[in-house]
């Protein structure tokens, strides 16, 4: 029986970390292929759209939104791994513009060989964030499994004629992106012991904010379409809102932020495989101007975990939200087509 947390590193214990742990879009979009269900006109956002939560119609006024997320470890401290997980969960409901509500536990964790106590630290930072949104963790349910895994079940509510889909997005609107990009890379680059605590403290931080103040100002100001950027990366991600939206996507590598030291770690090729995943998968509906250097290009299909929101809103409200002290970047356009496709500039 392991005797302290602090002397176990969670992300050993696992093959791919965070949101990179996702299956790859491709091979999800293979497997929901031809998938039968049943024909709800109380479903008002489902699995057609790829979008970020359900959202189920309860009356005229009412609708329930949900969703889930689980995966396995990105950093190595069980209560910041806690607080990731959940504020990657709960940033569903805020994406849609729904008012998170509840929440059940997701877990599965190696109690044999490692105790309770990590478990313990792991629930109480989901718990912390949780409180932080005011969300009620209602129950939930744990599994023995070699390899550590947590998440929630997120519910939440909205009024049905305010849901936010990532469907909405029109040709002349302009790109607002909440976070930086890099943690897949910063995450690696800890892992494999190539940066410390104090280059990925910044990332950790903004894994562990809720989306809950950009989700507020977006819904002040008009907001047409919006998505969380998660394991897909922005092009991933920025390719379901196209499609959905029948519209194109432009987006300014230059202005794309990031974290400190990510550039000169892809440099280095410092790349978690759910980012290479990402970089086939993008080839299929993005291309890039000649002047995009490869690591922009990494860059922008890194595998985010908790990551910020991408909204698209008519020029004069992203202006009125970005006054509204927004914390986002312009990073680009919308386009009027080829629909579901990405350019780079």
């Amino acid at each position: 029986m392991i005797e302290s947390p602090g002397r176990v590193r969670l992300t050993e214990l696992s093959a791919c970390a965070g949101c990179a742990a996702k299956v790859p879009a491709s091979v999800l979009a293979a497997a929901l292929r031809g998938l039968s269900l049943p024909d709800d006109p109380n479903v008002l956002v489902g699995i057609a759209t790829s979008d970020d939560a359900g959202v189920y119609r309860i009356s005229d006024e009412l609708a329930l939104v949900q969703t889930v997320d689980f995966f396995t470890p990105i950093v190595d401290d069980p209560f910041d791994f806690g607080r990731i997980a959940a504020a990657n969960a709960i940033s569903d409901v805020y994406a849609m513009g729904g008012t998170p509500r509840t929440a059940l536990n997701i877990a599965a964790f190696p109690v044999e060989s490692l105790g309770t106590e990590i478990l313990a630290r792991i629930l109480a930072g989901g718990a912390a964030v949780a409180q932080a949104a005011g969300v009620a963790i209602v129950g939930g349910h744990t599994i023995k499994s070699d390899e550590p895994k947590y998440g929630m079940a997120v519910t939440g509510t909205i009024d049905p004629r305010r849901i936010v889909t990532n469907g909405g997005a029109r040709p002349g609107d302009v790109l607002l992106l909440s976070k930086p990009l890099g943690t897949g890379i910063l995450t690696t680059a800890h892992k494999r012991g190539l940066i410390d605590d104090a280059d990925l403290a910044p990332a950790i931080e903004a894994m562990t904010t809720l989306n809950a103040r950009a989700a507020a100002v977006m819904l002040a100001h008009g907001v047409h379409a919006a998505t969380d950027i998660t394991g897909f990366g922005l092009l991933g991600h920025g390719g379901e809102m196209a499609r959905a939206s029948g519209v194109a996507l432009a987006f300014d590598a230059a202005a794309v932020p990031c974290f400190a030291r990510v550039l000169e770690l892809i440099a280095r090729d410092v790349i978690p495989g759910g980012t290479r995943s990402n970089l086939d998968d993008h080839a299929a509906f993005s291309s890039y101007a000649p002047d995009v250097d490869a690591a922009h290009r990494v860059l922008l299909s890194d595998a985010q975990t908790s990551g910020g929101l991408l909204m698209a809103f008519a020029p004069d409200d992203a202006r009125r939200a970005l006054d509204g002290r927004m914390q986002a970047t312009v990073v680009g356009e919308v386009l009027a087509g080829p629909a579901g496709t990405i350019l780079v500039r």
